[in-house]
């Protein structure tokens, strides 16, 4: 069974870090885009940051551009979304997706993970 699974959501302060991870299992995330999105209470879907794993190619939305960063583990097919210098306007439920093709896109991925909730707040 296809499936995405994300961990390391919680609360931080502004200014903080997280990482959060996105497991597959069912299928290896060699040559898939992985992307990360997120969503705010009351807004819609937007997307954060994506990778091709094929060539490593990402691509960042300019709201976190220089602070948020995408990378894999192929070994363990693990993609990863390293947040510093969070703000509040982070708070979001975020989600990983898999999908063809490397765009901030979210009609066009295939396989969604459940979400992890992350909250910056003093």
């Amino acid at each position: 069974q296809l499936q995405l699974v994300e961990s390391g959501g919680g609360l931080v302060q502004p200014g903080g870090s997280l990482r959060l991870s996105c497991a597959a299992s069912g299928f290896t995330l060699d040559y898939y885009a992985i992307g990360w999105f997120r969503q705010a209470p009351g807004k819609e879907r937007e997307g954060v940051s994506c990778m091709s794993t094929g060539d490593g190619s990402t691509v960042y939305a300019d709201s976190v551009k220089g602070r948020f960063t995408i990378s894999i583990d192929n070994a363990k097919n693990t993609v990863y979304l390293q947040m510093n210098s969070l703000k509040p306007e982070d708070t979001a439920v975020y989600y990983c997706a898999a999908g063809a093709w490397r765009v901030l896109d979210s009609g066009l991925y295939d396989y969604w993970g459940q979400g992890t909730q992350v909250t910056v707040s003093s």
